[in-house]
């Protein structure tokens, strides 16, 4: 295991889609760390203070960016009639919605966490036995 860690952050703005109506800008924060470094998680402000978070595979954006990819609670694909779009839905009990983003900033932040971690190489960053520690009740002796 790594113990060199570090978090990416990278802000964004994607557009949130609603029908009939302009889209609204909405700010995102993208978070890629090494502690687990088979997710990325994406941070939309919600309000002044809020932020609601998702958490998804590092492989769903990769795979997303070109075909549509996904089948939970995150889905992305390109967007059907611009390149240079992408569209991310997230879901949940409560609703749904679903976004606009550029391709080339999900693709360069996509990059950036490949300078840190090449794909193939996640497992060299994580520690099963701290996994399991945190899995695990402390309780048990």
């Amino acid at each position: 295991m790594r113990n060199d860690h570090m978090t990416l952050r990278s802000m964004a703005v994607l557009d949130l889609l609603v029908p009939d109506a302009p889209s609204v800008p909405v700010e995102v924060e993208l978070r890629y760390d090494t502690r687990d470094p088979y997710a990325v998680t994406a941070a939309f402000r919600s309000g002044p203070t809020g932020w609601v978070e998702w958490c998804f595979a590092r492989d769903l954006l990769a795979d997303g960016l070109i075909a549509e990819a996904g089948t939970g609670d995150v889905r992305i694909r390109p967007a059907v009639d611009d390149v240079e779009l992408v569209v991310v839905v997230v879901s949940s009990p409560a609703g749904l919605a679903m976004f606009e983003a550029s391709a080339q900033e999900l693709a360069d932040f996509l990059d950036r966490t490949y300078d840190v971690v090449l794909p193939g190489t996640e497992n060299s960053w994580v520690s099963v036995d701290d996994a399991l520690t945190t899995l695990m009740p402390h309780d048990l002796a």
